[in-house]
């Protein structure tokens, strides 16, 4: 007799893909690795994978606060612009005064803009995308602002302030070690925790899973639900601080199209457009395969428009399993 679990064969291939996504992305993550690898030995280099954790920093910060914006329910279409905006605002700073207190200011310019979404979101019922997307605008235009349209440069390695670049990577003679990816690490557990294991992030989930039951129970939405945009505002800084201390100059205008590499990295990682689920380990996973598209397309002959359909295309794929998977869900709750 065939055994079965939640109405599925227990060895049914489709319904074993879409039940465990994060396997799955694992597993592709690996397959891209290994391809890379033997298409081009000049991917096998220590070079490459610092270039690819150098360039996969910031991109992690903005998709953890994506994550908790999108298990809430909600998007946040500012994370891009709103980075470049804060970076903007330090580097401005940074010129007057000591460094850290300028990665102070950064932080709290995006916490400010989080708190900002999550008024018009959760306060004034505004839609995330309407809301989101308006202070997208905001953001570039503020950052063009603040420093008259001119590009900002933060200390480079070697001048006064300049130590804050070592906080992701440092070198020891010719050796460069990726330390940032520690910091990484330990930032995830963290958010996994709070995820999962505080307050805070069960009403959260509880939020994207079901608003109107979430109230009905007695919690304060308002609160909560501008909490996980007010997360997603400070890891906006903190991208904000990895970007200023991997680039050597930040022009304004730009980060535009990069809100969708962290939103994707959500996505693919498994956390459901629907809201209501999602882990931070999975977007880390998925982080990792984006940049490691973009890093390893190159070397096999495929330059930006290739990359880009690619992208979009692995994209459009963790989006369909994440529809079949609600779908499945649906029928046999």
């Amino acid at each position: 007799m065939e055994e079965k679990k939640s109405g599925f064969p227990l060895f049914h291939p489709v319904s074993q893909v879409f039940g465990n996504q994060k396997i799955v992305v694992l597993l592709v993550l690996a397959a891209l690795f290994a391809l890379f690898s033997i298409l081009s030995p000049a991917f096998r280099s220590y070079t490459t994978l610092i270039t690819l954790f150098s360039y996969s920093y910031y991109i992690t910060f903005m998709a953890i606060g994506a994550t908790f914006v999108i298990i809430s329910g909600g998007v946040d279409l500012s994370l891009g612009t709103g980075m470049i905006c804060d970076a903007l605002i330090g580097g401005l700073l940074q010129k007057g005064c000591p460094v850290v207190v300028a990665m102070l200011a950064t932080l709290l310019a995006g916490v400010a803009f989080g708190w900002l979404n999550g008024f018009l979101v959760a306060v004034l019922k505004l839609p995330p995308f309407i809301a989101t997307l308006g202070t997208m605008m905001i953001c570039r235009g503020v950052g063009s602002i603040a420093v008259g349209g001119l590009s900002v440069t933060w200390p480079m390695k070697g001048k006064v302030g300049g130590w804050f670049r070592s906080i992701f990577r440092i070198q020891l003679g010719k050796l460069i070690l990726p330390i940032g990816f520690l910091w990484v690490i330990l930032i995830v557990l963290l958010m996994t925790y709070l995820l999962n294991h505080t307050r805070t992030g069960r009403y959260i989930i509880a939020i994207g899973s079901n608003q109107e039951a979430t109230r009905l129970s007695g919690i304060k939405v308002v609160r909560y639900h501008m909490m996980a945009y007010i997360i997603s505002g400070l890891f906006t800084g903190l991208a904000a601080i990895a970007y200023a201390a991997t680039f050597q100059a930040i022009a304004p205008g730009t980060g535009a199209g990069l809100e969708l590499d962290a939103i994707g990295s959500a996505v693919i990682g498994g956390t459901s457009m629907a809201g209501g689920m999602g882990t931070v380990s999975g977007t880390l996973i998925g982080v990792f395969i984006m940049a490691l598209l973009k890093t390893g397309l190159p070397f096999v002959g495929l330059q930006a428009n290739w990359q880009q359909i690619i992208s979009g295309l692995v994209l459009v794929l963790a989006v369909g399993m994440d529809v079949m998977k609600n779908r499945r869900m649906a029928r046999h709750s």
